[in-house]
């Protein structure tokens, strides 16, 4: 196993691969949460590099190498940024990735936990070139969740720094990447949904809905629902094996 920090047109990264990977290896660039940063899913990568994956683990904006030392409730106001940039900057990753010759056309899946599968579910939407995806604790619904996180921000007594203008001009932005409003996006992607059922982070229920409507309109055949109903904010060891081996599987 060979795990190299390098930095990608200024994003710094874990690379992961084995003596076996080459240049048609399936390639996997998987997403960490919220403050937390790219070494903290080396366990998601050592599963999916044994099964014969490159793996990239990004910092994301303002985590990690790249953090600008803000406290929880400046970096809490910039979440989105975050989640915005992050799905720009899995494009530049796709462009390093055929620069550096290690994408030849072979399948590309994109994970991540948490925020990473919020953002994952975003990228969906804008990238046809994404072949599976893996998303942890991740809601499709960007506008609901951002309202809901507002209300909960507002109702600690932290005046958010938009007016309502602003407010309805982040909603348009958001929705542009909401996988709840462009289902059709996803559609004929394999995905795969880990959520424990007692998640107050990222609410269960909204995943649940989300998947129910799919099933309805393009079946279940490349998707797959795990759902822990004892697990919260934290995906088990079960959830971690079974997503890996599911985008191994899928990626081959």
């Amino acid at each position: 196993m060979i795990v190299q920090l390098e930095s990608w047109n200024n994003i710094p990264l874990l690379h992961i691969y084995t003596n076996q990977t080459n240049n048609h290896s399936p390639i996997v660039i998987f997403l960490h949460g919220f403050e937390s940063a790219k070494e903290h899913n080396l366990h998601y990568a050592y599963q999916l590099a044994n099964k014969g994956c490159r793996v990239i683990l990004p910092d994301a904006h303002l985590h990690g190498d790249r953090d600008e030392k803000l406290d929880q409730v400046e970096i809490s106001l910039r979440f989105w940024e975050t989640v915005l940039t992050s799905i720009e900057e899995v494009g530049k990753l796709k462009e390093e990735l055929r620069a550096r010759g290690y994408w030849t056309d072979q399948k590309i899946g994109v994970g991540g936990t948490s925020m990473g599968g919020i953002t994952a579910l975003g990228c969906l939407t804008v990238y046809p070139w994404i072949h599976a995806s893996a998303i942890m604790m991740g809601t499709p619904s960007y506008v609901q969740l951002a309202k809901a996180q507002i209300e909960q921000i507002e109702q600690k007594g932290i005046p958010i720094p938009l007016n309502s203008e602003e407010k309805d001009n982040m909603f348009h932005t958001l929705s542009t990447f909401d996988a709840s409003i462009h289902m059709e996006k996803l559609a004929n992607k394999s995905l795969f949904f880990w959520h424990g059922e007692k998640d107050v982070i990222v609410p269960f229920a909204s995943t649940a809905h989300f998947i129910e409507e799919y099933e309805k309109q393009y079946g279940n055949e490349q998707l797959v629902f795990m759902k822990e109903k004892s697990a919260g904010h934290a995906v088990n060891r079960k959830g971690l094996l079974a997503a890996t081996k599911w985008l191994g599987d899928n990626l081959a």
